[in-house]
């Protein structure tokens, strides 16, 4: 990044922390956001006299739409629902709100090793992959079961179902793994830009780094001055640096990146297995009972996919799979009277 577009940057980021700063009404987080704000000009200053040296014109400043745009929303929304998009417009300081904003642990409120933030990060992503496949499962249960019913009001033989489900599946399936791979593939590239951006400043002022990172911790209930020791302390290790400002300041965990390609087969294996569960009897059952089994299995399915929910929501597995049982059940309904409705209105 040049110095001008650096410039561009540091004064985009101080536009909108003083935005944030104005729309919060904790007086810590004010704080933080106040003083980030004040480091962001600082900085800014800095990339002017680097401009100036070198005979360059500096415009003055007006934030591109995408950041009167993003303020807007900040104003009308507040930070917290904007974090991600407040991450991928270079502003530092989120991860107050994705931790809740409580203080970490350690000595003094402080982490004690470079290993805990990475646990205090780890914690919130933690079962994110089985989270996915359960819900996979569920939406390619309830979309093929709905396609296989709706299919049957109709009139449908089972052939002409059978079609239909395995048609239904593929395209849910490679449509599940297209969004999964865009959505991954996506966060990928803000987390690579946001870590190569951290890496810059890092290496241009890292007295200033480590201010913001004091201000994070005092964000969090820490006395400034211990802040201000161990965040001293954390850039002064270049082998973890860059890892704890990245987890610290913008709130990510560089671990998290993780693989497009592998998003996106998860998730269509995860579909395929829930639109399998009702189509399997009309490949293998007798034409007069196909549909009673698909339906049964369908009800099985979805039982065991909404108690699976419990291990997310914390409530009895018994009230989550009656739950899904429910919505599948209406939704079965819903779809079968709609094919049969159709059916006779095109006979």
């Amino acid at each position: 990044m040049d110095a001008k577009e650096s410039l561009g940057g540091e004064l985009t980021s101080a536009y909108l922390y003083r935005i944030i700063a104005a729309r919060e009404r904790d007086p810590r987080h004010r704080h933080l956001f106040e003083e980030l704000a004040r480091d962001a000009e600082s900085q800014a200053a800095h990339w002017r006299e680097t401009l100036a040296a070198a005979g360059i014109a500096v415009p003055p400043f007006r934030p591109a739409l995408r950041a009167r745009l993003v303020g807007w929303l900040v104003e009308r929304l507040g930070p917290q629902r904007l974090t991600q998009v407040l991450t991928a417009m270079k502003v530092r300081g989120m991860s107050v709100y994705r931790e809740g904003a409580r203080a970490p642990r350690g000595v003094g409120g402080l982490p004690s090793a470079h290993e805990e933030i990475g646990e205090q990060h780890r914690a919130v992503g933690e079962g994110g992959s089985l989270r996915a496949a359960v819900f996979g499962v569920n939406d390619g249960l309830v979309s093929n079961a709905g396609l296989i019913l709706g299919v049957a009001g109709a009139g449908a033989s089972s052939g002409t179902i059978l079609l239909a489900g395995v048609a239904g599946l593929l395209a849910g399936a490679f449509s599940m793994a297209a969004g999964e791979y865009v959505s991954m593939r996506s966060q990928r590239e803000m987390y690579e830009y946001q870590i190569a951006l951290e890496k810059a400043e890092l290496d241009a002022y890292p007295e200033e780094e480590a201010e913001e990172l004091a201000l994070i911790y005092e964000a969090r209930g820490v006395p400034l001055e211990e802040a201000r020791r161990h965040a001293t302390q954390l850039i002064a290790d270049p082998a973890n640096a860059l890892d704890t400002l990245t987890r610290e300041e913008l709130g990510l965990n560089p671990l998290d990146l993780g693989s497009p390609w592998g998003a996106a087969l998860s998730s269509f294996v995860a579909f395929a297995i829930g639109g399998a569960v009702p189509l399997a009897p009309f490949a293998i059952a007798p034409a007069p009972f196909a549909l009673v089994a698909a339906i049964a299995a369908a009800a099985a399915g979805l039982f065991l996919a909404g108690a699976a929910t419990s291990l997310f929501t914390g409530r009895a597995a018994f009230f989550g799979g009656a739950r899904m049982l429910a919505i599948g059940a209406a939704a079965g309904i819903a779809t079968y009277s709609i094919g049969a409705l159709l059916g006779a209105g095109l006979a």
